[in-house]
């Protein structure tokens, strides 16, 4: 590592002790910054890290490619964690191609390196490629929770069955100083979308299945009813093919390859209310958001030059920036705003298609939990 970027690290390292915290067993509690209310989240999709410098690119210009590697893609997450500063880097999957890994320890440990070198929290779900080198899905998920710096979990605690490796929810709370200090303003929902179905008649990808409702049903129900939610995970629910082409922020190069049938997550994302943006990777060349009942559907856009992409469309990560309300006391409050754009790997980082994703509103009550927000 450069001394620059030593220097730079250094820096991010004592800025993070502002929005973090731990709790009475030690554990790091994330938190809005009592700066400037603010909470950013840095999403990397489809890392498809490989065998680093001896994995080549795809899809890149013919003069990009004699030089271009798995090495491209951890320069990028380097440049993006330098440029934006987030409070969390989350990981949507894919983060490895387990195909051409041929250790996955040591291409986990590259993948995610640029993370546990800034010292900033972070947190990760899986796709359908991870666990297709040298550990099974569950092992990879136990792998990534024991890394340094991460959030992950395996699965939530007191939990006894649950599909899936690495569902869980991390709160964030209010800034310090302020009332709500104590108080999850903001909870992050991760979940295991699977990888293939195993049902002979079912063709294609995995669902998030009834267990994993539940959890993420009654999870909601426990956390503050003026708390909203935003959730990760990899593979796109069908309803991202529902949006109208004509009202997305980004682009739609290809199709939605969702899973085959319809587990009903969506209709259970609308019924709890909480969740105002889902954030999903697996299909590169989308990079686009939109709306349904409500609810934002985001692509993160492909970030690893191992995966597929398209020639001369530069690679990308998706930046999300939640900020608080300023009370008449001076203190942060609620959450009042969700902000999002990308950027590019080029020259010049390019940051495009910002956009609000959701905004307080003091009249709109909320029936399931009977609060205004």
């Amino acid at each position: 590592m450069s001394r620059i970027m030593l220097m730079i690290f250094l820096v991010l390292c004592s800025f993070l002790s502002l929005i973090t915290s731990s709790n009475g067993n030690g554990e790091k509690q994330l938190r809005f910054n009592p700066k400037n209310g603010k909470f950013r989240v840095l999403q990397v999709a489809d890392m498809h890290y490989a065998d680093g410098w001896m994995s080549p690119c795809e899809d890149v210009l013919p003069n990009q490619f004699a030089d271009c590697s798995d090495l491209m893609t951890s320069h990028f997450v380097y440049r993006m964690i330098e440029a934006e500063k987030p409070d969390l880097i989350v990981f949507t999957g894919d983060n490895i191609y387990g195909p051409d890994a041929t250790d996955a320890v040591k291409s986990m440990n590259a993948a995610f390196a640029p993370a546990i070198n800034s010292k900033i929290p972070w947190a990760a779900v899986l796709g359908n490629h991870d666990h297709e080198s040298t550990l099974s899905r569950r092992n990879v998920m136990k792998h990534v929770v024991g890394m340094e710096n991460t959030l992950s979990q395996l699965n939530p605690s007191g939990v006894d069955v649950i599909d899936g490796f690495g569902n869980y929810n991390l709160e964030v709370y209010g800034a310090e100083g302020s009332s709500y200090v104590n108080d999850s303003v903001l909870n992050l929902y991760f979940l295991d979308s699977g990888d293939y179905s195993l049902v002979p008649s079912i063709p294609g990808y995995q669902w998030i299945k009834p267990s994993q409702q539940f959890w993420f049903q009654q999870t909601s129900k426990e956390l503050l009813p003026y708390a909203v939610g935003l959730a990760y995970f990899h593979i796109p629910l069908p309803e991202f093919a529902n949006l109208d082409p004509s009202n997305i922020t980004g682009v739609r190069q290809e199709g939605i390859s969702s899973a085959s049938v319809n587990s009903g997550f969506f209709s259970t994302l609308v019924e709890q209310e909480d969740v105002k943006a889902v954030f999903t990777g697996h299909d590169h060349l989308n990079d686009f958001c939109g709306e349904l009942n409500g609810i934002k559907l985001c692509y993160g856009g492909g970030s690893g030059y191992h995966g597929y992409g398209k020639a001369g469309w530069s690679r990308r990560a998706r930046m999300v920036e939640v900020s608080s309300r300023k009370l008449l006391n001076g203190e942060w409050g609620s959450v009042k705003s969700i902000k999002t754009w990308k950027r590019l790997d080029d020259e010049n980082l390019t940051a495009i298609d910002g956009q609000v994703l959701w905004s307080y509103q003091p009249d709109k009550y909320n029936i399931r939990k009977g609060f205004y927000y």
